[in-house]
């Protein structure tokens, strides 16, 4: 993951193997929520910033056959026991116009500075009816502007705003304080996939406690 010049995780990849491999509860309901939007089916479903490929068993279990591109040299070491992958940039996917029946990013977006260049390109290699599904972190309750400390009670501030990426984080052990993360308001999330021409169907919230920490997103390019 990180942009053509600064794939952020190669310095971290080792670690992030095995952050996201013991990540417990959260990652089963992570792969819980991508399962219910994506659906069974066949032929290949894109796994865009696959990281280490510590998802890729949620599309193959679901009947499609998965392949990976991410930017990370260093995470693609670990993925590629895990499905076929190809390093590039999510914003130029390296893939044919019109092609994919299926596509994924999970967990990614904040990675990304420009998350709605990905999804232009979502739009780009999707054939006429084929899928995408979006699963990160919620947009409007995770971030440098969100307090997690007293969960069940998630402080916001006046940073959601701020689109710029941080390293703050309520969380001094977790990703964000290594990588950084660009945020990405809930309403420009929306817009920018409806905005590229792909339709959306459907839309999950789901977390502990009553604060959902996690949003997906279920969107077809339209035939």
């Amino acid at each position: 993951m990180g942009t053509a010049s600064t794939p952020a995780y190669d310095a971290h990849a080792d670690w992030y193997e095995g952050y996201i491999s013991g990540g417990g509860d959260y990652l089963r309901r992570v792969h819980a929520t991508v399962a219910d939007l994506l659906g069974a089916g066949e032929g290949r479903c894109l796994d865009i910033c696959c990281g280490t490929g510590a998802h890729a068993s949620v599309p193959a279990g679901l009947g499609w056959t998965p392949v990976g591109v991410d930017l990370s040299g260093g995470q693609l070491r670990h993925a590629r026991g895990r499905l076929p992958v190809v390093r590039g940039d999510a914003g130029a996917l390296p893939v044919a116009d019109a092609s994919l029946p299926a596509a994924m990013c999970v967990l990614a977006s904040t990675d990304l500075p420009d998350y709605p260049a990905v999804l232009r390109e979502v739009a780009r290699v999707l054939r006429p009816g084929g899928r995408f599904v979006h699963v990160g972190v919620h947009p409007c309750f995770v971030g440098a502007f969100a307090d997690w400390g007293q969960h069940p009670r998630v402080g916001v501030d006046a940073r959601y705003a701020d689109r710029s990426r941080s390293f703050d984080s309520w969380n001094a052990s977790g990703v964000r304080v290594r990588v950084g993360a660009w945020h990405l308001p809930l309403a420009d999330l929306i817009n920018a996939t409806v905005g590229v021409g792909l339709r959306l169907v459907r839309v999950v919230e789901a977390g502990p406690g009553g604060v959902p920490d996690l949003f997906g997103l279920l969107a077809l390019r339209d035939r």
